[in-house]
């Protein structure tokens, strides 16, 4: 359209070229008919970002659930993770990518999204990626469809991986890997559509979930806490466990705090402000969870453990994930602490009360964590950090976005619990899902890999 009225104007004499000239100088957007452009920094920002959710992966969560097992199973362990990142990229670039973030078929668009995306076809490299084009609530970026289904595989891998906390040193290498595909495809990819998608009906509803806290946490918690239930507890659980490095662990949640700078403020899908504001509360609330854990810790046991401390400083990043782009530091303080206070407990007491087999405390840190974050999203949500005064929670007046929070939890619970056990019990009486009482009394790493630490 631009084309013609310039030919035109331009016949009427040189001045018109001349004016016509400074315009296009002045205002670069009108020569190019105000198409809007990939930025490179958000770009470079995001690609920085997902090598930083992939590192929290591996090698992060392989390394931090590996020091804590006994030492014939480390190998075992850090291939979980290691297996479970090859196996959901592919399962994402087939299937997964499409199912979560495209739009949908009419009303079922509120559920689950198309196959428009299968095998990653039709992603244009050179436009920005604008999430839920052509509906309400269409989120546009500034960085390329490819960098955002990268940015969103490293949360679909990092998610189950999680889940393997709950089982090690008990589950099959083959049933782990057939749990791991499903689960991504059933339970977290219709997950992800329904709270990040504009299309999804927690989304629209008014779920507040900036990095995950439902999506993630909650969802790989509440798998964990049903996979052990399922799966049942360890033959050596009565036993005190001889963890085989913590120093490795010390390494591993190195990595995932690191790591969750892109986690979080990556969330943001831009190099901006509001990715600086996550990042800061990111921090606090780690460091204010890992004192609050290290001083109950300290008064309950007469000692701080450096398992303790590690852990606790995992919990306040997890329970800031859904805060981390609506929340101020003051805010992320008080999260810290109730991160610190409440996954202790529920890795401690509520463990012992129960009597379940949650080996490395995937549904202590990561299922009350996710929990406690999601609802105190709800508290301390700020106008003054979303720009938006309807994006706020109680301290900003808008006490009902507790409840809208509650949903988002009760109904990432239940879908996740329901899917979860519905796996697990097929795989149960198909493939099973434990290795022999021997093989476990031995350790997996031989048995199951034909590998062995000799040091």
């Amino acid at each position: 359209m631009i084309k013609p009225f310039v030919n035109a104007l331009t016949r009427q004499g040189p001045l018109w070229g001349i004016l016509l000239a400074v315009l296009f100088y002045a205002f670069p957007a009108l020569a190019e008919g105000g198409a809007p452009k990939i930025d490179a920094g958000d770009t470079a920002w995001m690609l920085t970002s997902t090598a930083l959710v992939l590192l929290m992966t591996i090698p992060g969560l392989a390394v931090f659930y590996g020091g804590m097992v006994r030492k014939q199973n480390v190998l075992a362990t850090v291939t979980q993770s290691f297996a479970t990142t090859c196996l959901v990229a592919v399962l994402w670039m087939l299937v997964g990518y499409s199912v979560a973030f495209t739009n949908g078929v009419g009303e079922m668009g509120a559920y689950i999204g198309d196959l428009s995306r299968l095998f990653l076809t039709g992603m244009d490299m050179n436009a920005p990626f604008v999430l839920g084009a052509g509906t309400d609530g269409a989120v546009a970026t500034t960085i390329p469809e490819s960098v955002y289904m990268m940015f969103q595989m490293t949360f679909a891998i990092i998610t189950p991986a999680l889940i393997a906390g709950a089982f090690t040193d008990r589950i099959k290498f083959s049933a782990m890997l057939w749990f791991m595909g499903l689960w991504s495809l059933l339970v977290y990819a219709p997950l992800a559509h329904w709270v990040w998608h504009p299309n999804g009906f927690l989304f629209k509803d008014g779920v507040l979930d900036f990095a995950g806290g439902t999506v993630v946490h909650i969802n790989a918690g509440i798998a964990g806490l049903v996979a052990a239930l399922v799966i049942g507890k360890r033959v050596t659980h009565a036993e005190t466990p001889v963890p085989y490095n913590p120093v490795y662990s010390v390494i591993g949640a190195s990595l995932l705090w690191v790591g969750w700078f892109g986690f979080n403020a990556g969330s943001a899908l831009a190099a901006n402000g509001r990715a600086g504001m996550a990042m800061t509360v990111t921090m606090v609330a780690a460091a204010m969870a890992g004192i609050a854990w290290m001083t109950v810790e300290w008064i309950a046991k007469g000692k701080p453990s450096v398992l303790g401390i590690i852990t606790g400083s995992v919990s306040g990043l997890v329970t800031i994930t859904p805060a981390s782009g609506y929340v101020d530091p003051a805010g992320a303080l008080w999260i810290g602490f109730a991160a610190g206070v409440c996954c202790y407990l529920g890795a401690t007491w509520l463990k012992a009360k129960f009597k379940y087999d949650d080996s490395l405390d995937c549904f202590g840190v990561h299922g009350i964590g996710g929990i406690v974050g999601a609802l105190l999203t709800g508290v301390f949500a700020t106008s003054a950090v979303t720009g938006d005064p309807k994006i706020a929670g109680l301290i900003d007046g808008n006490p009902g976005q507790i409840m809208t929070q509650l949903e988002g939890v009760l109904v990432s619970i239940v879908w996740c619990a329901v899917v979860t056990f519905i796996i697990l019990m097929a795989l149960k009486v198909t493939i099973g899902l434990r290795v022999s009482e021997q093989v476990e009394r031995d350790g997996l790493d031989h048995a199951l890999h034909g590998e062995a630490l000799h040091h």
